[in-house]
């Protein structure tokens, strides 16, 4: 079977783009992350990238008159590699119609909540602020709205304590092995 290919986008860290190329790599998953797409050039997320091997489009959104424009220029890149599937890893923009029509349906979004609690930016914050004792992660698809796709999979992850950095290493780790676990479910159906 023929290998689908990933394009993986994130504007931070890249931990779960890492752990993405590492499940393709070792044959956890049957795919291959084929380029890295960054609105923040610099991001550590490409350091990891090269690493990798893996090619890095980096652009910085005030370049361009609107959100159409990027996202066209970036519909070049997925084209001339031949992205199957897009998986959002911490990339905190909101995906607008020209990705969303030409990907429908195989644009992915990891998200450190238990949607549909806690959307949005600093879900972890907002969940450590009410009060919970279950956090969790979700891996969705992305549609219109704000966090509001499908849902693939969900974790949940009981913790007790105060700690934020804690916490925050208690779900990344969960992160990594859910968003291989949705990608399988996904790529027999793209």
């Amino acid at each position: 079977m023929t290998k689908k290919r990933i394009a993986v986008f994130a504007s931070g860290n890249g931990s779960n783009f890492e752990a993405i190329v590492k499940a393709c790599n070792e044959g956890a998953v049957n795919a291959e992350v084929v380029l890295c797409v960054t609105d923040r050039p610099g991001a550590f997320v490409t350091q990891r990238a090269y690493r990798a091997a893996v090619p890095v489009v980096e652009f910085r959104p005030k370049d361009y008159p609107s959100k159409a424009d990027f996202e066209t220029m970036l519909l070049s890149h997925l084209k001339e590699k031949e992205v199957d599937l897009i998986c959002l890893a911490g990339y905190m923009r909101i995906i607008g119609e020209t990705l969303l029509e030409a990907y429908p349906g195989r644009i992915l979004n990891i998200h450190p909540s238990l949607l549909p609690a806690f959307k949005g930016a600093d879900a972890v914050g907002q969940a450590m602020a009410y009060g919970v004792k279950v956090f969790g992660v979700t891996v969705h698809y992305v549609d219109s709205s704000l966090d509001g796709g499908k849902i693939i999979a969900q974790a949940a992850i009981s913790y007790e304590g105060t700690d934020r950095d804690d916490l925050e290493a208690l779900i990344h780790a969960r992160e990594h092995i859910l968003y291989a676990e949705a990608i399988n479910k996904v790529l027999p159906t793209i």
